[in-house]
């Protein structure tokens, strides 16, 4: 893995970019401690920098920026292209024709045969890359079609910037400064900054499967975006009459290809293991085709409601592979939390983010290479919230909507204790069985999602669960239109869910969280499961294949049960998190509090001051969790704080 960064500086009376660009290059050593280079073009009006993370061809033959042959090209990347050699061969590219055997020099060279589009629509891979044109004058910066490697591009007047990270703009005095109200917003609504929005002002994430084309032969630069490949144009070629054999053996097929693929490195590689079924099934697959042991590596806690480590064990003392693994405790939260968001680039509500940064650090004190099994839940169905969402319709839908908003607007007039108490209260008469757990937590969102129109509507109110992040913005986002992705509507409510998903949460949220924890100690990871090929072929199938009797995941529960003793992984998904509430309530109390201050809030004039605090209070009396919500605020004021003055 790597880091790129470049400026494209138009403006008529432009000063060097030198020194700007080789901070903006040094801020990425975490991504690339092993080697880093600059460019200067066209005058000084465009400069490319790399920071290089060695994994295939460490040798100088892989060092970037790189040149084509021809001299046409210059190229910085960020990835790994799986199918590169075969690649070269259709091309009839030979040995001869090559410097080393990194896949960098294939791409660049394919690249300045066949073009941008053509080659990037060939390659099977993770990257994010800048390609200049010196003939065309044009600069390409082009994103994976899943979003699993990040690319920003920054724009003001004539000067466009682009970076594996935002932190590189603040280098520049265009972008130096500066919250994004549309990307603090989507932090707060969320958890997570939903591209193309960044925390950033002038600052946007490209989005995945998509190529931004800049032109800057005349004067004023040109920008337009390309979405190059959507999973909605894999969905035209059903696998619909396919029976189960035929199913189970393609899909495992493609995981037995992608994995393959995936431990090609010149460097010591292994896995993450969570004994889940995705990690298990990844794990399970290097251990029959690997030459050799495989390191895995995992995460315990000491509150068994949150620990899978024993899963984790009885999957690795199956395989036979070398197992380590880590107990995280309240000291390893009170060490790490404070620099967490420093760490991160952008602030980030997912609180698993600790237990990933403490398996990443872990497993680099091994390996440089770790696969891992995210991609499962959106390509398979394996979320419980779908399934819990399509309940909920079936109730929701038997009440008349005019209702249903009747009740939401009487829940909204509530005091929000009230409205607590009222829904405990009507939860004890119901049946044990459609009985809501938690209801004080989950009386704001109920009102809130009582008055869906149908069970999509449901879903996008269910993925937004801490409400209208106005309410504690003193300066909102006026109109977030232009800076919204809205996911193409599907009319099968399970397949749009996992759409939604697939193209929002997955490289927002999880792509972003690994991105980050496994760059900061110069890890790449590499997730097999989101290969695109999979990934196609996953959305042809039939839902059934995925979704059967109640169960999520079926097609690949009957591949890992050939390999795995259902016993080892067969349970309630846990998912990946920390006791948050009560760590808040507890060992990060105090630096809470230091970040919540009152006095502190009104001094930086960016939340109102009375619900924050309000909530923080409620939290602490320990009646309701809100550790979440909390968490959300929290991690965008500890990145405030680790942004000094600016």
């Amino acid at each position: 893995m790597c880091g790129i960064a470049g400026i494209l500086d138009c403006t008529p009376n432009r000063f060097s970019r030198g020194r700007e660009l080789d901070a903006m290059v040094s801020s990425q050593v975490h991504r690339g401690p092993d080697d880093n280079g600059s460019m200067a073009a066209f005058d000084g009006r465009v400069r490319m920098g790399h920071r290089r993370l060695s994994i295939i061809d460490p040798s100088s033959a892989g060092h970037q920026p790189m040149q084509s042959q021809s001299g046409r090209w210059t190229i910085v990347f960020n990835g790994e292209i799986y199918n590169a050699v075969t690649l070269a061969k259709a091309a009839g590219m030979t040995a001869a024709d090559r410097r080393g055997h990194c896949d960098t020099e294939i791409l660049v060279e394919l690249i300045d045969r066949q073009g941008v589009q053509r080659t990037i629509e060939q390659c099977a891979g993770m990257f994010a890359f800048a390609a200049l044109d010196s003939i065309e004058e044009r600069l390409y910066l082009v994103r994976d079609r899943i979003g699993i490697k990040p690319l920003y591009v920054a724009r003001k007047g004539d000067v466009i910037a682009f970076a594996s990270e935002s932190r590189a703009f603040d280098v520049m005095p265009e972008f130096s400064s500066g919250v994004s109200a549309p990307g603090l917003a989507s932090l707060l609504t969320f958890g997570y900054i939903a591209g193309p929005r960044s925390i950033r002002e002038h600052v946007s994430k490209v989005r995945p499967g998509t190529l931004v084309q800049i032109d800057f032969a005349q004067d004023l630069p040109t920008m337009r975006s390309i979405q190059w490949w959507s999973v909605q144009t894999s969905m035209d070629d059903s696998m619909e009459h396919v029976d189960d054999s035929q199913a189970i053996e393609a899909v495992r097929d493609a995981i037995e290809v992608s994995v393959r693929d995936r431990l090609m490195s010149d460097r010591p590689l292994g896995a993450f293991l969570s004994g889940g079924i995705d990690s298990s099934l990844v794990v399970a697959m290097m251990a029959r085709v690997a030459d050799q042991r495989v390191p895995t590596y995992s995460i315990g806690f000491e509150d068994p409601a949150w620990d899978e480590s024993a899963h984790a064990r009885a999957v690795a003392a199956h395989l036979g592979t070398h197992h380590v693994e880590h107990r995280v405790t309240e000291q390893d939260a009170l060490d790490i939390i404070p620099s967490l968001s420093g760490l991160f680039d952008e602030p980030m509500g997912d609180s698993s983010q600790l237990p990933t940064l403490m398996l990443c650090r872990m497993a680099r004190q091994g390996v440089v290479v770790a696969l891992s099994g995210d991609g499962g839940d959106e390509l398979f169905g394996g979320y419980s919230r779908y399934a819990w969402t399509m309940r909920l319709w079936s109730k929701l839908a038997g009440i008349p909507r005019p209702l249903r908003m009747g009740i939401a607007s009487g829940m909204i007039a509530m005091p929000r204790n009230l409205a607590a108490v009222v829904l405990r209260l009507v939860n004890r008469l119901l049946p044990p069985h459609i009985q809501v757990r938690n209801p004080a937590d989950k009386a704001s969102l109920l009102r809130r999602v009582l008055p869906a129109r149908d069970p999509h509507e449901l879903y996008r109110l269910l993925s937004t669960p801490f409400g209208d992040a106005a309410a504690v913005m003193i300066h909102g986002p006026d109109d977030d239109s232009s800076q919204r992705f809205e996911p193409p509507f599907i009319d099968d409510p399970w397949i749009d869910m996992m759409t939604t998903d697939l193209q929002q949460y997955l490289p927002d949220d999880i792509l972003t969280k690994v991105d980050r924890t496994s760059m900061s100690v110069g890890l790449e990871v590499r997730v097999p499961l989101l290969d695109h090929r999979l990934v196609e072929l996953a959305w042809r199938l039939p839902l059934h294949m995925k979704i059967r009797n109640g169960q999520s995941k079926w097609v690949l529960r009957r591949i890992l049960e050939d390999m795995v003793p259902a016993s080892c992984w067969d349970r309630p998904k846990m998912g990946f998190g920390v006791p948050l509430g009560s760590w808040l309530r507890g060992p990060l109390r105090d630096w809470s509090e230091s970040l919540l201050d009152e006095s502190r809030l009104n001094r930086e004039g960016i939340f109102r001051v009375k619900p924050i605090r309000r909530t923080w209070e409620r939290h602490l009396a320990g009646n309701v969790d809100h550790g979440a919500y909390l968490w959300n605020i929290l991690m965008f004021q500890s990145w405030m704080e680790s942004r000094g003055s600016r």
